[in-house]
């Protein structure tokens, strides 16, 4: 039975905990039918629908459906397109897709036109983008960045990451657990723009990483308290159910519980809220990414029950107001 599929996930049943939060999921991905990974509306309604209160949701950009052709510095427009088509038809049938974050090359000298036409695209729903700073040529990585040598110093790219916070747009960045100290310079130099930290940074454990994630965590509790001292600086916390993270669940014979991901990574959640407290910190599903590891319940389940130590107004922050603020929703 092959991790991930709907046959694996359904060998961990558990009860809703907390049924009646309020969720805004701020991370997940779209594909069409027929690639490597799909995950049409359909999907994601039959996983925001499975019993936490999702009342909507954010799509992140993952090179769904670009344009096969035109101008190349407008084919990742043709995501956009793609996702706003979903979202129009979203709330009807489950969450709403109330926000997208797009792709596009920061670097460009015509960047606001590539900006005008995600705008134009995202029918009211686009909020910033996503222009992975990731790089990492491991091959044992499964999803590998492939990002340019020294993107996080280029000048260029910062001038477009300090032109998306004069636009009122949001930056969200995925990169690896070695380069968050790249990514505290980028927020540093760009302090008018809101910076979103995706996934604690990836801390990696596989390949020349592998069996390192307890000598990783002390050398990252100080990149994230260094990073979470800039006030333009926003965390999401998930999405570190990834095979990539290093945890093998997607080698077992079923998921992983949510008391199973509690255990095993609950110190990093709470050094990043300690860090930057609730109302800078966002839950998100990373979905269908973390399905390799876990079911949709459980991981909202896991979330919760490391939750479960805050007070309402904090958890209300962190499963719902902070995305709302910060994405605009």
């Amino acid at each position: 039975m092959n991790a991930g599929s709907p046959e694996w996930l359904a060998l961990v049943d558990e009860e809703i905990v907390d049924p009646d939060q309020e969720i805004i999921d701020p991370h997940h991905h779209l594909w069409p039918p027929g690639g490597s990974l799909p995950y049409d509306l359909a999907d994601l309604h039959a996983d925001t629908g499975a019993g936490h209160n999702i009342v909507g949701t954010v799509f992140v950009e993952c090179g769904a459906s670009y344009r096969a052709d035109g101008p190349e510095h407008l084919r990742s427009v043709g995501e956009t397109e793609f996702v706003a088509e979903r979202a129009s038809a979203s709330g009807a049938t489950g969450a709403e897709i109330l926000g997208i974050v797009a792709s596009c090359d920061l670097r460009r000298d015509d960047l606001d036109e590539v900006l005008d036409a995600h705008d134009a695209a995202g029918d009211g729903r686009f909020r910033g983008i996503r222009h992975a700073i990731a790089r990492e040529t491991d091959p044992a990585l499964r999803i590998p960045g492939r990002a340019p040598e020294g993107l996080a110093e280029d000048s260029e790219f910062r001038r477009g990451v300090a032109r998306l916070g004069e636009r009122g747009l949001t930056y969200d960045s995925w990169h690896y657990h070695h380069q968050n100290a790249a990514f505290a310079d980028v927020a540093r130099a760009c302090p008018g723009t809101t910076m979103i930290l995706d996934h604690f940074g990836t801390p990696l454990g596989v390949g020349r990483f592998e069996g390192k994630l307890d000598e990783i965590f002390e050398t990252w509790k100080n990149d994230i308290a260094e990073i979470a001292a800039l006030p333009n600086t926003i965390a999401k916390i998930g999405g570190l159910a990834m095979p990539d993270n290093g945890y093998g669940w997607h080698r077992q014979a079923q998921p992983a519980t949510s008391d199973e991901l509690v255990a095993a990574q609950e110190r990093w959640y709470l050094h990043t809220i300690d860090c930057f407290g609730p109302d800078r910190c966002m839950f998100e599903s990373n979905f269908p990414v973390d399905r390799f590891s876990i079911n949709y319940v459980s991981w909202w389940n896991a979330a919760k029950k490391m939750a479960s130590r805050f007070d309402q107004a904090e958890r209300d922050a962190m499963f719902a107001g902070t995305a709302r603020r910060v994405y605009r929703l």
